[in-house]
């Protein structure tokens, strides 16, 4: 199960908005924030498949200048790829274009 942390920007005006705005995603936890616009999320999620979309998702909302991440743990689903039980679309991807 992937687990990401992130570090959101935004404008200090936006703040509340927006941690609000990511407290409605099941698989997003709001650690903390700051009167300057930095919020401290963890997103976890079964596939990282679904972590990138969500990341894109919410990099879609005007008011959220960057998402940066902070740190990343695949291990399950790196063994997943090892075993052959699963391929991230980014690498089917890559496939395809060969």
């Amino acid at each position: 199960m992937p687990i990401g942390g992130f570090i959101v920007n935004t404008r200090p005006e936006h703040t509340a908005d927006i941690v609000e705005f990511l407290k409605k995603f099941d698989e997003i936890e709001v650690y903390t924030y700051d009167d300057k616009g930095n919020i401290v999320i963890v997103i976890e999620t079964e596939l990282s498949d679904h972590m990138d979309q969500l990341v894109d998702t919410i990099k879609q909302d005007e008011r959220i200048l960057s998402v940066a991440v902070a740190y990343l743990y695949y291990e399950d689903e790196v063994e997943k790829i090892e075993k052959g039980e699963y391929i991230p679309e980014r690498f089917r991807q890559k496939r395809r274009n060969k």
